[in-house]
């Protein structure tokens, strides 16, 4: 006989959907977003206080295979994992892209997911005030953007093949550059607090498709500038890993050789990422 089975129906229900691979809640901030989880088994009796890591769907909305990929992960290094969706057209206009550039409407993606780390502190007893950030492909264009605008809010950043980048430029406007961020966002950037976020950058070197990423006037996101970066993810990669490094920021650049766009095939480099920088951060606590 399993353990769940032996429990009263209400402890049964809790152990089934809240722990583990959790069933999907509601965002309370904002109820048009929602998230899953992984709660590890021994979250609260480990030897190493629970850490947390965020992983950002790209544009299919997978939320959970983000997940399920981590879970073994989370399991083995006492991690929580919150991996969000963003459903396509809040707006009622089917954009699919909005929670990339950090804002759309009245929406805030970055406060979003601020609140939902604060509901998780507050259903488990928790007290997340920092996290690892991973996002892939629209994910990416996630992680990057809300690195910089929150870099005390995040332990460790991997960016995995965005389409497109917001370069650390003083002189262009959001997204492709950063000069209208207190304007746009009330937010003051802290390069100091960037620099010493561990940053992995990872793209694989056959992903060359440029028919999603190309931006053209009067397009949605059109910007002057919004290609400058490069015509390929790889090409935009290495710019934004340029404009990070002239800050000061330590980029681990993975072009992972032979790979489209699939992060699949570069989840096993990412979780190392996370794994190396996990295990010095707790050591500095020691």
């Amino acid at each position: 006989m399993d353990v769940i089975s032996t429990l009263a129906p209400a402890s049964r229900g809790v152990a089934m959907y809240d722990f583990g691979k959790t069933t999907v809640f509601s965002c309370h901030a904002d109820p048009r977003f929602s998230f899953c989880l992984y709660i590890p088994p021994n979250v609260h009796t480990s030897a190493h206080p629970p850490e947390l890591v965020v992983a950002v769907h790209g544009t299919g909305r997978t939320f959970t295979e983000y997940r399920d990929a981590f879970s073994e992960f989370g399991r083995w290094n006492n991690c929580v994992i919150l991996c969000p969706l963003f459903p396509v057209g809040v707006q009622r206009d089917d954009n699919r892209d909005g929670y990339k550039y950090m804002q759309e409407g009245d929406v805030r993606y970055d406060l979003v997911v601020l609140s939902m780390v604060e509901q998780i502190n507050e259903r488990y007893g928790f007290n997340f005030q920092d996290f690892g950030l991973f996002g892939f492909s629209g994910g990416g264009h996630f992680t990057h953007r809300f690195t910089i605008l929150h870099p005390s809010r995040v332990w460790a950043a991997s960016v995995g093949a965005p389409g497109s980048v917001t370069l650390l430029d003083p002189d262009r406007d959001w997204w492709v550059g950063v000069r209208d961020v207190p304007q746009r966002f009330g937010i003051e950037l802290d390069m100091d607090a960037l620099s010493r976020v561990p940053v992995q950058m990872i793209v694989g070197d056959a992903d060359q498709e440029t028919w999603e990423i190309s931006h053209a006037p009067g397009g949605r996101h059109w910007m002057e500038g919004a290609n400058d970066p490069g015509r390929t993810r790889p090409e935009r990669l290495d710019s934004l890993r340029r404009s990070f490094e002239s800050a000061g920021v330590k980029v681990r650049f993975d072009l992972v050789p032979g790979v489209s766009h699939c992060w699949e095939d570069c989840i096993d480099r990412i979780r190392t990422f996370f794994a190396d920088n996990l295990a010095m951060r707790r050591a500095r606590v020691l």
